[in-house]
């Protein structure tokens, strides 16, 4: 399907700091195409519709592949533990999902730039090669954890293990290397359809509806006051495998290699809402169907892993659904792979100045493709290895991405508060105090789950402790920032007049941003809280991996 609708005279380009020229021209989508050129408002329906099919890709792709093999297991444990009373956690994320998502497409779009190198460029060495290195281990980690999704549905399905994972590992590496950005998309989108499986899975398995939807606006913490630290965690791994540091930088890299502009950001926007509401939906059926597939069982409470939640729906609805929801983790993971191995390659090409874009062939980018194939080789063949711990490896990728998440959250909301970066696209006033308090929320459930981490036993009065413990900081927090904000002189309204053509200008001829004391001293906070709990948290993973 092409869109190519009435042109007006082409508007001339201005100068953009976009690093890799394959990054400019028409955008070939997997269902449309929209030239360079085409500058034509959009009237009727059908228009709109054609512009929204060709755009469509990055925040569908990033949704839904968000909902991988480890959330899977995440969302199974909480329906097979709890049954359908953690249903309340995704209605709030869904706010988190789009504003920090709304966000890394924003800086894509404007910039040209991924996120990486921008963090690299804003904040320094320090910063940049903090941010490619713990996002290399992170995700690395990461595909591990897809391909022991693919051994456990192989091994329900009673396929090979090995030849599941190396047929899976050549599907990943042969969709990137066809050279063309569209065959990719198409690929992808393909697997996205393949999540669908979860919504006829839901409908054979018959969960109480009524029940699901009380649950699902109605806050309750399952297993009483004794079992807070349990649910605490599964909570903090929800958010974790829903919220995760990946999705940045994949989401404004994919968005700048499909060539997005500010002028189609309404149409892209309606892309992340077709993604968030296919995750939610899919991870409430998810935890619907597991928890009425083990209601009055022995199973209930005692979750081991995705594929005995196949086994649980095969007990309770029949082989079929057992095999659907087989297929649909294999589905899964291979999206996920995909998605978390490009962020790798992107991440990289990006700030080592490394041709880096789907529009190339291998030839012409060979840098970006040897890391992408590099990541997923190497996971798959872990993953082979006799012995493996891959419950471990499982367990220390949610406590890392847990640790991590707030600093990616940090840099996303300082970026998009550079006007040097954003311009007229800075954010407003609300998104500037709803992000603090997400982040203020991720720094509190960092901590905890790098208490529990450190101290397994950790009692649910600790836990109480902490949280009320960073409450007081944050208010003192936001009050000093009230009081600054009405001491300080007020500064000009954002201009925000012609922002559709606004694009970055080149990364060498921006000011360097100041850096407050202030910021000075949060920085320097974060980044000796990250260097302790990483470090204590690795200690910790490797003393439980030689006790085994």
């Amino acid at each position: 399907m092409t869109t190519e609708l009435t042109t007006t005279a082409p508007a001339a380009e201005p100068r953009a700091a976009v690093l890799d020229d394959a990054h400019v021209g028409d955008i070939r989508g997997a269902l449309g195409t929209i030239k360079m050129d085409d500058t034509a408002e959009r009237r009727g329906l059908s228009a709109k519709l054609k512009t929204l099919l060709a755009i469509v890709g990055p925040g569908l792709i990033v949704m839904v592949g968000d909902n991988d093999a480890g959330a899977f297991s995440t969302y199974g444990q909480a329906g097979q533990n709890y049954g359908t009373s953690l249903l309340w956690t995704l209605l709030l994320l869904v706010p988190v999902l789009y504003v920090n998502q709304e966000m890394v497409l924003r800086l894509g779009a404007v910039t040209g730039v991924g996120h990486a190198r921008l963090i690299l460029e804003r904040f320094g060495k320090f910063w940049g090669a903090f941010s490619v290195i713990d996002l290399f281990l992170l995700n690395a980690l990461t595909i591990l954890t897809e391909f022991i999704g693919i051994t456990l549905a192989a091994g329900y399905l009673g396929l090979p293990k090995a030849g599941a994972v190396i047929l899976a590992a050549v599907v990943i590496i042969a969709a990137a290397f066809t050279g063309s950005f569209r065959r990719f998309e198409r690929v992808a989108i393909f697997l996205c359809a393949g999540s669908l499986l979860l919504i006829p899975l839901y409908f054979m398995v018959h969960p109480k509806s009524s029940q699901m939807a009380h649950d699902f606006v109605v806050p309750t913490m399952p297993g009483g006051s004794g079992g807070l630290a349990t649910v605490m965690l599964l909570i903090i791994g929800i958010v974790g495998t829903t919220v995760a540091p990946w999705q940045l930088f994949f989401q404004q890299s994919y968005v700048i290699d499909k060539r997005i502009t500010p002028r189609f950001m309404k149409y892209e926007k309606a892309d992340l809402w077709i993604g968030i509401a296919i995750v939610v939906i899919g991870a409430a059926a998810m935890m619907g169907f597991t928890a009425a597939a083990f209601a009055g069982t022995k199973g209930f409470g005692d979750f081991t892993d995705a594929a005995g939640v196949a086994a649980g729906l095969e007990a309770h609805a029949g082989k079929l659904a057992g095999v659907l929801f087989a297929i649909a983790l294999l589905d899964a993971s291979i999206i996920g792979a995909f998605a978390v191995s490009l962020s790798t390659a992107y991440a990289i090409g990006d700030v080592f100045g490394i041709k880096h874009s789907l529009h190339r062939g291998v030839k012409g980018a060979k840098g970006f493709y040897a890391i992408y194939a590099g990541v997923v080789a190497v996971a798959a063949a872990i993953v082979l290895i006799p012995g493996s711990p891959l419950g471990l490896l499982t367990q220390g990728v949610q406590t890392l991405a847990g640790v991590l998440l707030p600093s990616a959250s940090v840099f996303l909301l300082l970026l998009c508060n550079d006007k040097a970066v954003l311009g007229p696209w800075v954010n407003g006033p609300k998104t500037n105090a709803f992000t603090t308090v997400v982040v203020g929320v991720l720094v509190t459930l960092s901590i905890i789950l790098t208490a529990s981490v450190l101290f397994p036993d950790i009692s649910s009065q600790t836990i109480i402790d902490i949280m009320a413990a960073c409450g007081v900081l944050g208010v003192l927090a936001a009050g000093y920032s009230f009081t600054r904000r009405r001491t300080a002189t007020k500064e000009d309204p954002v201009d925000r007049t012609g922002r559709d053509a606004w694009r970055m200008p080149p990364l060498d001829t921006l000011t360097k941003p100041a850096m407050s004391t202030t910021r000075k001293i949060g920085m320097g906070a974060l980044r000796t809280y990250l260097l302790i709990a990483m470090v204590l948290v690795v200690i910790k993973i490797v003393q439980v991996a030689l006790g085994q």
